[in-house]
Order: structure tokens, then sequence, then C-alpha cells
């Protein structure tokens, strides 16, 4: 375990992950139990930036074949910029593949002047206040920006479905939680909400080979 100057826990390498996996399973049997089934926990950590968060952008809604086919037309015309955004016309950027809509969320990000070498060293908090009073960056893309791209160790994306999901099996509830009993769940496994997340995407994946959960 790594602490920021922020006295936050990052996740840095395989070691961080095992340690927080390791927490997890001391402090409820359940997740013992998922992880012998899961094995070693995948680090799944990003670089970080404006070309991230436009990523993320361009592939809201898509499949993943097709997401990484349009942002593949983007990265090859070198519009992965602030300025290229800017400096790309309607039809520049709709001949690209992006939507309308997504031009516009594009064009906000690219506006926003988000300074992402300092993002590092803000509070969780503040950063996804930052990112969220962008259009088209919703809570759940800043959390797993937050959580992926700046390494924090205690982020839970509350909305995500497979993590609903996964959680509904692991114990045994009647019905997929809300958000809001996620995150009251999520409470409990402070400091190590993004391994929690990394276990149940992971006993998801599982569970969704054996019996098809849909």
């Amino acid at each position: 375990m790594v602490e920021s100057m922020l006295n936050e826990r990052l996740i840095l390498g395989d070691a961080c992950v095992a340690e927080g996996a390791a927490w997890l399973a001391a402090h409820d049997p359940r997740f013992a139990e998922a992880l012998e089934i899961t094995g070693p926990l995948p680090l799944r950590l990003r670089e970080g930036g404006f070309h991230q968060l436009l990523s993320a952008i361009v592939s809201q809604q898509l499949s993943v074949s097709a997401a990484a086919a349009i942002w593949a037309r983007v990265e090859k015309a070198g519009v992965i910029t602030p300025a290229a955004i800017q400096n790309c016309s309607e039809q520049d950027l709709r001949a690209l593949g992006l939507s309308r809509q997504k031009i516009g969320y594009a064009r906000a990000l690219a506006d926003a002047g988000i300074d992402f070498d300092a993002l590092p060293q803000k509070p969780l908090d503040d950063v996804l206040a930052e990112l969220t009073a962008v259009s088209g960056i919703g809570v759940w893309t800043a959390e797993i920006y937050a959580m992926f791209s700046l390494h924090r160790a205690d982020v839970f994306a509350h909305a995500d479905l497979a993590l609903q999901e996964a959680a509904r099996h692991l114990f045994d509830l009647n019905k997929r939680p809300t958000p809001k009993v996620m995150r009251d769940m999520a409470d409990q496994w402070r400091p190590w909400r993004s391994v929690a997340a990394r276990l149940l995407w992971a006993y998801y994946k599982h569970i969704n080979e054996r019996e098809g959960v849909r």
C-alpha cells in the first residue's frame, strides 16, 4: 500500500491489490469465498489525462467493438487534445463517428480547462465534483477515472449494474441493491473499496459465465 500526500491510499501495483484483498477477506468470509473462486485480482490501472476521459465519452452507450472502432479513428486523426477538439468542425467530428450529443460533450470537456496534473493532489470529493461539473461526465465515469487513472484505493462505483448484481449473489440479497444500498454496503469496505470493486467485478464474471446472468 502507498499513501499520497493527501494520506489517501493509492494502488500502484499487484501487491497493493493483494493487500486490499487480504484485508477484505479477513473482514468478511464472503469475500474470502469469492477470492477462492476468482483467484488473484487484476490491477487494471490506466493512464490519466484528457484523452482518457474523452475516450470514456466516446464509448458511452456503445458496444465494446463499436466504441473501439470509433476511438481508433479519433486517435488516428490525432483528435485527442483540447486544442484538437476545439479546432475541429462539427462535420469533422461527425465524420469520425461522434454523435451530435457526444460532440457537445467533447467540446465541454475541451473547454473545461481541467488541470489533469493537479488532480492527483486533490481530495477524492473535489476530484469527483470537478469532473462531474463537465457536461457528459457522470458520477460513474468520474469514479472509474479516480479508481483506475488516479489509482485511488478507496473509490466505489455504486451505480454500476455489474457490481450490484455481483453483490446480490455474493451476499444472498433478495433483489439487486440500489445505488444507495450499495453505498451503505461499501462503507463497510473502507479503506479498500476500489479492491472490493475489483473483486465484485471478477466475481460477476464468474457467475455470468456459470449461470448466464443478465
